[in-house]
């Protein structure tokens, strides 16, 4: 089996785009597509399933992903280590995590962290969806659900809370909310229930079963700029409500709610002096700011 045709593989199983791959590579499309070819005449299995929106893994191609990716991580740790470059706290750091942590919890931090470490260059990818750790998106992936890729370090990051907010405009100029049951009477804001990526967003359905919400999106950032403009009300994370000083809790009591961020890493990519130093400073910083992430305004 040739290694370049399998790295070649590779990049198309992450792209799943023959042109991404091709520019990824630094060769044609016309190559990519020989070399894939080649590598199915050898192995004399179809690895990807194609149409005209691209190329997705079929079950030996995923067989094989696994395979060829553990491959390309040691590989990538020995040329790391040959060249003492996982010494070295310098280079590219792709961090992985949800939209509104990623955002108002992490982003500030980070930038501190980059005025501090200027040879260390951080992605920041907000991503409202599971990391494909298969398609190599990421070093380090903070997520809502524990990853159950036994292959992962994982670690739990920090609890946070949650509760029922509406503009303070909102409640001055609204029937009073007293008793949760009265929630039922004021507009509500939440989650497309059919694209909702995990159970740990179903907030608003465990807390008002039946409820109806006038709005939806798929962004709690979204949802946040909807209960400010005085829409309703809806449930949001206490580090992005404390940001705005016109969101007020509404019956924190009996709306909170707690969930788990988990952070995770390739064990080959944490060997990596920049990506563990990342790793390190995200686990100090929630460490630091625990009790905040757990009260609201």
């Amino acid at each position: 089996m040739n290694w370049d045709d399998l790295k070649v593989f590779l990049e198309v199983a992450r792209t799943e785009k023959l042109s991404q791959a091709a520019k990824r590579l630094g060769i044609d499309a016309s190559t990519v597509s020989r070399r894939l070819h080649r590598l199915e005449d050898q192995l004399a299995t179809q690895l990807f399933d194609r149409s005209t929106e691209g190329h997705s893994l079929t079950e030996h191609g995923q067989l094989l992903l696994q395979t060829a990716r553990d491959m390309d991580q040691r590989a990538q740790a020995a040329n790391d280590i040959l060249q003492g470059k996982n010494l070295e706290n310098q280079g590219k750091v792709r961090l992985g995590v949800t939209e509104a942590f990623g955002n108002d919890f992490i982003a500030p931090e980070l930038a501190r962290f980059c005025q501090q470490n200027p040879q260390i260059i951080i992605d920041l990818l907000p991503l409202q969806r599971f990391v494909k750790w298969s398609h190599q998106e990421v070093e380090i992936a903070v997520t809502i659900e524990k990853p159950p890729n036994t292959s992962l370090v994982v670690s739990k990051l920090c609890d946070y809370g949650l509760s029922m907010y509406a503009s303070r405009d909102y409640l001055e100029n609204s029937e009073a909310i007293n008793v949760p049951e009265d929630i039922y009477n004021h507009p509500l804001i939440g989650y497309v229930d059919d694209l909702v990526f995990s159970d740990q967003l179903s907030y608003l359905e465990r807390l008002l079963p039946n409820s109806n919400p006038c709005f939806r999106s798929t962004s709690v950032v979204t949802q946040s700029v909807a209960v400010r403009e005085g829409l309703g009300l809806a449930m949001l994370p206490h580090f992005l409500a404390r940001r705005h000083a016109d969101l007020i809790p509404v019956l924190p009591q009996q709306t909170s709610v707690v969930r788990t961020f988990w952070i995770a890493v390739h064990p080959e990519q944490k060997k990596l002096a920049r990506v563990n130093k990342v790793w390190q400073h995200l686990k100090r910083h929630a460490q630091d700011n625990a009790a905040m992430l757990m009260e609201g305004n």
